[in-house]
C-alpha cells in the first residue's frame, strides 16, 4: 500500500483487522502488524474527544463485518455461489448535493468492488474506484485517499498486482477509509458508508441463501442483532432531521423490520426472504 495511504492509519488499520465474520468467528488472515520505527506523526485528537467516545467508536468500526468476510462466510457454509455474479450492474451518481445519499452510494460501491475483485474485468474495477473516489471527494476526503485509489487502479491496469494482493489491499482499504474519513468528511459520513456496504452484502447474501436453498445456515450468516442495533441507535439519534425523509424512513424501517427478525432464535426461509425484500427497498431509493 502506498505511502501516502498509510499516512496516519496505523490505528485505523489495527482496527480494521478486528472485524468479524457473519459466523461470529475472527479472520484467520491478519495483516501484518507496522514497524513501530518511522511511523508519521498522527494528526492530534481534540481536546473534547475522550477516551471512551473513541472506545466506543473504535468498537462500532470494528462491529460491521466487511463484504470480503460475508464471501468467507458463505464458502465456510457450503453455499458456493460467488456474490460478485449477483452484483448488479449498477451505476449510481456521486455528484448530487445530498452528502448522506453519497456515503451510502458510496459504501454500496465498495462492498460491489470487493465482491466482483476477483472477476471483474480491468475496465470494470477501474469504473468503481472512479466512482469510490468521486464519492470521497464529495465527502470531503483528503488528498491521500484519492492518490491511493490512483494508485491501486494503475497497478490494475498495468497488471502489476495480483487479484489476490489486490483484495487484501481493497480489504484494507475498505476498513481504514471508514474510521479515517471521520477526521476529514464528518461522523456522519462513517455510518452511512458502513451501512451501504452491510446492506449491500446483506442483500447478496439472503439471494444467495435463497438461491441455494440451504437455509439451514441463514441464522449463522445473517442473524447480527448488534449490527442491526447500530444502526437503529443511529438513526434515532442522529438522523432524524438530516437525512432526506423517503430514505431514513425506509432506512428505519427496514432496520425495524430486521430487528424483529433477529429476535427469532432460528431464521426460517420466510425470514431470509424479509431480509432480502427489505435490504433491497433502501438499496433501490439510491
Amino acid at each position: 500500500m502506498s505511502q501516502k495511504w498509510t499516512r496516519g492509519m496505523f490505528l485505523s488499520l489495527a482496527l480494521a483487522s478486528g472485524l468479524v465474520a457473519c459466523t461470529g468467528e475472527t479472520p484467520t488472515e491478519q495483516p501484518p502488524k507496522q514497524p513501530p520505527a518511522e511511523q508519521p506523526a498522527k494528526a492530534p485528537v481534540p481536546a473534547d474527544v475522550d477516551k471512551a467516545t473513541l472506545a466506543a467508536q473504535a468498537e462500532n468500526i470494528a462491529l460491521v463485518p466487511s463484504p470480503a468476510e460475508m464471501q468467507k462466510a458463505l464458502d465456510r457454509a457450503g453455499i458456493t455461489a460467488d456474490l460478485a455474479a449477483k452484483v448488479p450492474d449498477r451505476k449510481l451518481k456521486m455528484d448530487v448535493p445530498n452528502k448522506d445519499q453519497v456515503a451510502v452510494r458510496t459504501g454500496v460501491i465498495l462492498a460491489d468492488l470487493l465482491l466482483t475483485v476477483k472477476s471483474a474485468e480491468k475496465a470494470k474495477l477501474s469504473s468503481h474506484l472512479a466512482e469510490i473516489k468521486t464519492g470521497m471527494g464529495e465527502l470531503g476526503a483528503g488528498s491521500d485517499i484519492a492518490a491511493t485509489i490512483d494508485d491501486l487502479d494503475g497497478q490494475i491496469q498495468n497488471d502489476s498486482i495480483s487479484r489476490d494482493d489486490l483484495v487484501k489491499e481493497l480489504d484494507q482499504l475498505s476498513g481504514a477509509v471508514i474510521p479515517e474519513i471521520e477526521y476529514e468528511a464528518g461522523e456522519r459520513s462513517v455510518p452511512l458508508i458502513q451501512a451501504g456496504s452491510w446492506l449491500e452484502g446483506a442483500n447478496l447474501v439472503a439471494g444467495a441463501i435463497i438461491e441455494s436453498g440451504k437455509y439451514d445456515n441463514a441464522t449463522d450468516l445473517l442473524k447480527q442483532p448488534a449490527v442491526v442495533g447500530y444502526f437503529q441507535s443511529y438513526v434515532k439519534t442522529e438522523g432524524q432531521d438530516k437525512a432526506p425523509s423517503e430514505v431514513i424512513s425506509q432506512l428505519e424501517t427496514t432496520l425495524n423490520t430486521l430487528a424483529d427478525v433477529c429476535t427469532h432464535e432460528k431464521l426460517s426461509e420466510e425470514d431470509v426472504q424479509t431480509i432480502h425484500t427489505s435490504t433491497a427497498a433502501v438499496l433501490d431509493l439510491l
